[in-house]
Formats: structure tokens, sequence, C-alpha cells
């Protein structure tokens, strides 16, 4: 029990019983499958990083009109189709070593900040059973071509069951893009021990002022950052969305 300048802290909420619902008395049922293991680990651990990390997400956008004329000249000059996700990667990496705040991690405890000097990046695989998290090392010593091949050698290994738990792990900050689907912004949740993670849709055709006030066509990229905010204040989160449509430009 707490004085007035020092109350004890308030016991926790009791948590409601999940409804257990005969559905039937509603209308035919289909059938009843179990979650496959993938889908447990996932709703476990998002469970646990929606609870207790305080979430806030900074939208904007990039003007990447050059950057898509860029990439579809140094596709072609290696010789393979080129996505948006290793240039977002390099960019991130990038800040990553800018911004130290978002290269870090909360110990066990909560009461320890953890700086990371190497730059690995995460990016989710919607996999036929179940979302995964890849992890791409060093990505700050790698080219764009490069990356692409490793993108495109984990995603494979993650849908076909095959991807190690090694290439699962060590992330510093991760990339969930839904741009082949669609959507202008989301709310992507935190992958613990990691403070931050970057929510990419779909671009868009949008009118800009020019020159002389001339309206040009620009296409503009949505991006959503979600932080952890114990450890990440909104200023710096701007700053860093600022700074990456930046590189992205």
């Amino acid at each position: 029990m707490g004085d007035l300048n020092h109350p004890a802290p308030a016991a926790p909420m009791p948590q409601a019983p999940w409804p257990d619902v005969d559905f039937s008395q509603f209308g035919e049922v289909g059938e009843t499958l179990p979650l496959s293991r993938i889908q447990k680990l996932t709703a476990s651990y998002l469970s646990r990083n929606w609870s207790v990390i305080p979430h806030v997400t900074h939208h904007d956008e990039a003007d990447i009109t050059d950057l898509e004329l860029r990439r579809k000249q140094e596709g072609e000059a290696a010789g393979r189709k080129l996505t948006l996700t290793p240039y977002l990667m390099k960019a991130l990496a990038e800040l990553l070593a800018k911004y130290p705040q978002f290269n870090a991690s909360l110990d066990a405890s909560g009461q320890q900040l953890v700086f990371k000097k190497y730059f690995h990046v995460g990016m989710a695989v919607d996999t036929p059973n179940g979302l995964v998290v890849a992890v791409l090392r060093d990505c700050d010593r790698k080219n764009v071509p490069e990356l692409a091949q490793e993108i495109e050698d984990l995603a494979a290994k993650a849908k076909g069951r095959g991807l190690p738990m090694k290439d699962m792990v060590g992330g510093c900050i991760t990339i969930s893009s839904l741009g082949h689907i669609g959507g202008t912004a989301f709310t992507p949740i935190v992958n613990a021990p990691e403070v931050a993670i970057l929510g990419v849709t779909r671009a868009q055709w949008k009118p800009r002022r020019g020159k002389d006030d001339a309206v040009e066509w620009r296409l503009m990229l949505p991006l959503s950052l979600s932080y952890d905010h114990r450890v990440i204040n909104g200023a710096d989160a701007a700053r860093f969305t600022a700074d990456l449509a930046r590189l992205l430009a």
C-alpha cells in the first residue's frame, strides 16, 4: 500500500475470457481446422507485442517517380526484375546508422537499451502457411542486385517451408510491404525486440505543384512507420520517415 506521494500501482484489470460460442445455433457451419504451427506462433508473438509495446504509427509519402525510372533501368542492366524492396533496405540501413535509437532494443528487464552496430533488415513474407519474417544481414554492405537475389532466395525458402531459424532472427527493423496487393496505409505491429517496422502500400500517381505553379503528376509511395514509443519519440519518427522519403526521391 502506497502513501499519497507514492501511490501503489493499480492492480491489472482481469482479462475477460474468450467467447466460447456454438456457431451452429445461428446457422450452418463448415469444417473446423486447427491453426498451423506458424499461425500459433505468429498469434502468440503479435498478441504479446501489441499488448506490451505502446505503438504509434507515423504516415508519410515518398516521391518515387525518378526512382521508378532508375529501378527499371538498373533492372535491365542487371538482367533481372528489381522490386522496390532492396532500395528500401539500402535506405533503411543508412538511416539506422544516422538514427541509432532505431537500431536499438530494450533488454528483457526493460531497463536498458542495447545499441547495435550491425544493420540487418527483416521482410515479412506471406506464405500459404502463414506470415514469416526473413532477415537479410549486413544490408549496408550489399548492393541492390545482391539484395534482390537474396530477397528472392529467402522468399522462396519461406514459401517452401525451408527457411531455417537462423534466417528469421537478428533483425534491426522490418519491412511489411502490401504494395502488390493495394491499400493506402496501415498499422504494422512492431516485431519485438525491434523498435520499429515500416509498412509500405501501393504507390499512386498524384498531382503536385511544379515549376511556375504547373501541375505535375508524381508517383507517391505511402509509408507507415510503427514504432515503440518507449524508445522513439514522435519528432524523431517524423524525421526518420522524412529522411527515408528523401533517400527514395
